[in-house]
């Protein structure tokens, strides 16, 4: 999608310019409030997870992005002035249920369209739309960058994946599936930049190898130029879910840029 692609492109161009202070950033000292809608496309009654299941994953959402997770206290003392409160607040609009004759969905989009078993979006320019469903190929979770189509805006998550309560797969039992996917949705990258000592933009976050799993041990020592030890605790990492429980300074600023005025999500600062 040659548009997308120049979308993404000119977000990326007026990120730079928050960061680099000509932009007010909306976070500094305020709080934004998004309302979620989460729809819950299953096929069987253990894919038709509770209300209090979709709860937990809010309420980690808001301890996640508020700083105020349980397990901060494990940041390491390298990385705790860097440690930061993003300054999001989710709140629950509401649940919507569908019943589905599709096995499982892939990363195609099916499962936020009625018409191909899903369950359409809810006005993505004023709700954050997550989608609970089972997925195939053993994926967890996937989401939608800033610039895409509103009518697939949004993010996907296993539903033994989200919250942290209820129905749930051992690693992926504490709602981080869903921190790390709507970070992408808040124009957030994987910490390696998808490339071997690749660049996520954000100055804050070393500079990692590759996708790190499992619990790593700290330090995780990195053999990228200038960047000894790994941020492997950052959510925007591939660890379980109890090892992953900050996000960075840098990262909330890149955040910030989404809602600024004229940012890609500004609506939702209103």
């Amino acid at each position: 999608d040659p548009g997308m692609a120049q979308r993404m492109d000119a977000i990326e161009k007026y990120t730079a310019r928050v960061v680099r202070g000509e932009v007010p950033n909306v976070l500094v000292n305020g709080v934004i409030t998004i309302p979620v809608v989460v729809h819950v496309v299953y096929n069987t009654a253990a894919q038709n997870i509770s209300d209090a299941q979709v709860q937990s994953q809010i309420d980690v959402l808001n301890e996640d992005f508020g700083n105020n997770n349980a397990d901060k206290s494990k940041v390491p003392s390298i990385y705790q002035s860097v440690d930061a409160t993003v300054g999001i607040r989710f709140t629950l609009d509401r649940i919507i249920r569908k019943k589905t004759s599709k096995k499982s969905f892939s990363t195609n989009d099916g499962v936020k369209k009625a018409r191909t078993g899903g369950d359409d979006a809810v006005d993505a320019t004023q709700y954050l739309n997550m989608w609970a469903c089972n997925l195939g190929n053993s994926l967890l979770g996937y989401a939608q960058f800033p610039g895409g189509s509103t009518a697939t805006d949004g993010v996907v998550i296993l539903y033994s994946a989200f919250g942290r309560t209820g129905t749930l797969i051992q690693k992926y039992n504490l709602g981080r599936t869903a921190t790390h996917e709507v970070g992408h949705w808040l124009n957030l990258r994987h910490i390696w930049g998808d490339a071997n000592c690749g660049n996520d933009v954000v100055d804050d976050t070393p500079v990692a190898n590759t996708a790190n799993y499992g619990c790593p041990n700290y330090p995780h020592l990195s053999t990228c130029t200038g960047s000894p030890t790994e941020m492997t605790m950052n959510y925007m990492d591939y660890t379980d879910d109890a090892c992953m429980y900050m996000f960075s300074n840098g990262q909330k600023t890149r955040v910030s840029a989404v809602f600024a005025p004229g940012g890609p999500r500004a609506k939702m600062a209103l």
